[in-house]
């Protein structure tokens, strides 16, 4: 079976985002960026199956400027057989990015798609089950166990009353939670093998699909400070406040 693996290049989860003093967006200029940290957990995973025999190949694909072909050979490092840049300048949203992914996903005619549930910039959470929609195939979101067998991917997930497993035939599309994995470690000999592994460079606009957008970004703004918190020193005085300040009783 063959495996899509969808990632995108985010800021480092460990930088502290500014907002742009036009309000159109975040700082990215001389910002450190790195593969989503779902999308790590999702390429994690396709590794553990390819090791274990169930898929034979991995595909890693992005969207984005050139320069995403860095977070892609990254990706390569973590084990992926090849990688397929679909270079847009102009940012995306959700159906646009699930339009793409099901033009790959049938011209590769892949048998299964691992993505994160969702990116740590816009945390939409949609792009999975668009995608499935799209290509009327079973899915499984928030997945936090994943196994193969008797021609079935079962997929555990956390819902409100516990755990649920779900039966999944291919084709499918499945996003991963944390409590999937760990992602390994990357290696300098893995880092070295991935420079000379097959990365692909398509355009979006050649690719005969509709990508205009459906909405539109007004401004990015920072969130208003916190005002800070006061000791009160009873519980009818909490009670009190609750009702009159804070209007939540």
């Amino acid at each position: 079976m063959k495996a899509l693996v969808a990632v995108k290049r985010v800021v480092d989860y460990n930088v502290k985002v500014k907002v742009a003093p036009d309000e159109s967006g975040v700082v990215l200029e001389n910002v450190k960026m790195s593969l989503n940290p779902f999308d790590e957990i999702a390429l994690e995973e396709a590794m553990r199956q390819k090791e274990a025999g169930i898929l034979s190949e991995v595909i890693a694909v992005s969207i984005g400027k050139i320069d995403v072909q860095e977070s892609l050979r990254q990706a390569l490092a973590f084990g992926a057989d090849r990688a397929i840049l679909v270079e847009c300048t102009e940012t995306l949203r959700s159906l646009q990015v699930a339009k793409i992914l099901k033009h790959i996903a049938q011209q590769e005619a892949v048998d299964l798609v691992l993505l994160g549930k969702q990116a740590i910039d816009d945390d939409n959470n949609q792009t999975a089950q668009m995608l499935a929609g799209l290509l009327n195939w079973p899915q499984a979101c928030f997945a936090s166990k994943l196994s193969y067998a008797q021609s079935e991917w079962h997929v555990v997930r956390e819902v409100d009353g516990g755990l649920e497993t779900l039966g999944l035939t291919a084709p499918c599309v499945i996003s991963v939670d944390l409590r999937l994995n760990t992602p390994r470690f990357i290696t300098l000999p893995n880092i070295m093998k991935a420079k000379s592994k097959p990365l692909q460079v398509v355009k979006a606009n050649e690719l005969g699909l509709s990508l205009s957008p459906q909405q539109q970004l007004l401004k990015v703004s920072k969130p208003e400070p916190r005002k800070a918190g006061v000791k009160v020193d009873s519980v009818e005085t909490l009670l009190e406040k609750l009702r009159t300040e804070a209007k939540v009783l």
